[in-house]
């Protein structure tokens, strides 16, 4: 099923940057397909324990029947308190996989692909009151300029956003051919796959405020992983990259390392790896979701 779903991207990377122990507890907080949460399980001994969560109800249909196996319907941003209603406090390791699955690109009804004209939902839960409709069709200007400029780096935001501001006063944009048809223009002429795929992007984030997900997901992570426990990210975009780097790196998200009196380093993690990991070449043309990936593993220091 998971692959039809999703192929697992850096699979045995993964699972070296986990170092799993037999006995372990470990949290996978991206399911989607199951396929890392499978590969962990077949290194756990029967004492091992594996916590899973997934947002998108879709996932929940490719659970897994195994006692040592628990999947929860939530966002990994209630990491830590749900982790103690399944009565754990703290874990070995914890893998995230961010990003859009392969399964959610290929469900047109989802809206997160330029290749469907489907309406511009774009909600990883399903739940949630808002959707990319409601970004294009609500927000001020202004508001959509720093959406654009932000989460896609798209260069002409100012514009993009003005544009959209004045053709939704004669039609609401609630197709992904209402939104192609008004921004097709304003592409880079040969580079218009790109700059759609920025603009979905930039929607996307918004929409699932993907970066205040994350950064409460790593603050959480730090607290919950022991002493030695591996944190493992795979992101595939430069913001998500940059506040993983970052947090691995110092504790925080910007700025320089805090120290302490004596001038040592005051920070929760040690990198395993200096640089990202990223596929091969072989793993990209098996799986063309990987080209963008990068991996980064980190071990919590002991206090």
């Amino acid at each position: 099923m998971d692959r039809v779903y999703h192929i697992p991207v850096l699979l045995e990377a993964c699972m070296d940057g986990l170092d799993i122990k037999s006995n372990g507890v470990y949290v996978d907080v991206t399911f989607g397909g199951g396929g890392h949460s499978r590969e962990i399980l077949k290194r756990l001994g029967e004492d091992g324990r594996l916590i899973a969560f997934d947002q998108d109800p879709d996932a929940l249909k490719n659970a897994l029947v195994d006692k040592r196996f628990a999947l929860i319907h939530q966002n990994f941003r209630f990491l830590k308190n749900n982790l103690r209603l399944e009565g754990i406090k703290l874990v070995d390791g914890i893998l995230a996989d961010l990003g859009v699955s392969s399964h959610q690109f290929d469900e047109a009804n989802r809206g997160f692909s330029t290749r469907f004209d489907a309406d511009l939902d774009m909600r990883m839960d399903q739940i949630g009151d808002l959707d990319a409709k409601g970004v294009l069709n609500r927000y001020a200007e202004d508001r959509l300029q720093e959406v654009f400029g932000r989460y896609g780096e798209i260069k002409n935001a100012k514009t993009l956003a003005r544009t959209i501001v004045s053709a939704r006063l004669i039609k609401p944009i609630v197709t992904v051919g209402d939104l192609k048809t008004v921004a097709t223009g304003l592409a880079p002429r040969g580079k218009e796959n790109k700059y759609f795929a920025q603009l979905f992007q930039a929607l996307r984030i918004e929409v699932n405020k993907e970066l205040e997900v994350l950064e409460e997901f790593l603050r959480q992570a730090e607290t919950v992983l022991k002493p030695g426990g591996r944190l493992v990210v795979m992101s595939y975009h430069s913001l998500e990259d940059r506040l993983v780097k970052n947090f691995m790196a110092k504790g925080k998200f910007s700025g320089t390392v805090e120290k302490d009196f004596y001038g040592n380093e005051i920070k929760p993690f040690k990198l395993v790896t200096r640089k990202a990991i990223v596929a091969s070449d072989e793993e990209i043309s098996m799986n063309n979701r990987a080209r963008s990936a990068k991996l980064r593993i980190a071990e919590k220091l002991v206090n």
